[in-house]
């Protein structure tokens, strides 16, 4: 596991977004796993601006994302197909055939989830997988206490995660309490993973799942066990891991 710090939100951007873009460049018919929430928006700001700039082409990118919530459709300002949309794929050359994101309208959730995985398998698999990294150290949606051995599937959301995801709703009611998900299982078969932390509020659960057993309690901590991984945090991420780990200093 590769662990780079930046001094700030935009330093970690700009790292992480040269890492995607470099997978891109190499790369060009790569098929990338996108993440959701807050810590990616500026990742997506950065390769949006090397894009403008030309020097980035998404034209043969396929991308799948890693989740989506149950209920909400493609034209909901809260979806995660909206937010990929109007943050990401409206402002490059990515052709929207080849993005996905799980269908929160699915009449048959189990269904949807098996044809998203063969879609995946049927792809050759992700090449690099973005994710970020929840207070209570899920991915995706994969919340504590579940097995590492799920396939995508529908999942019922924590309550520190309903809370956390309220911001972006008008009241903690409007949040959806199920969601569909990569499970673990399909994250771990990525070829190469770039997980991203910002903030205070994520410096403990960072520790734990770079340092601590590996444990679905802390569903991060699975990337322990991944061969290809590379962590980049700010500073303020990093705060634990230079406490309790001076060596990373």
């Amino acid at each position: 596991m590769k662990i780079l710090e930046a001094s700030d939100y935009e330093g970690m951007s700009r790292k992480a977004a040269n890492i995607i873009s470099a997978q891109v460049i190499l790369f060009p018919r790569s098929i990338l796993g996108l993440a959701t929430g807050s810590t990616p928006l500026g990742i997506y700001r950065q390769l949006i601006d090397w894009y403008n700039k030309g020097d980035i082409d998404f034209s043969h990118v396929t991308s799948v994302n890693l989740d989506e919530y149950c209920g909400l459709g493609p034209d909901n300002p809260q979806g995660y197909r909206y937010y990929m949309d109007t943050n990401f794929f409206n402002h490059v050359n990515i052709h929207h055939e080849n993005t996905f994101v799980p269908n929160g309208l699915a009449k048959d959730f189990d269904e949807e989830c098996r044809l998203y995985d063969k879609r995946i398998f049927d792809f050759g698999g992700v090449d690099l997988q973005l994710l970020g990294i929840g207070e209570t150290g899920h991915i995706g949606f994969n919340e504590p206490g579940e097995s590492f051995d799920k396939m995508t599937h529908r999942v019922a959301l924590k309550p520190k995660t309903i809370e956390a995801n309220s911001r972006f709703f008008k009241s903690i009611d409007e949040v959806p309490k199920y969601a569909l998900t990569m499970g673990i299982k399909v994250i771990m078969q990525a070829k190469k993973i770039l997980l991203v932390a910002n903030g205070p509020q994520k410096a403990d659960m960072l520790e734990k799942a770079i340092y601590g057993p590996v444990t679905p309690a802390v569903p991060a901590s699975i990337l322990q066990l991944h061969p290809n991984v590379t962590v980049v945090a700010d500073s303020e991420a990093m705060r634990v891991i230079h406490e309790k780990h001076p060596a990373e200093k």
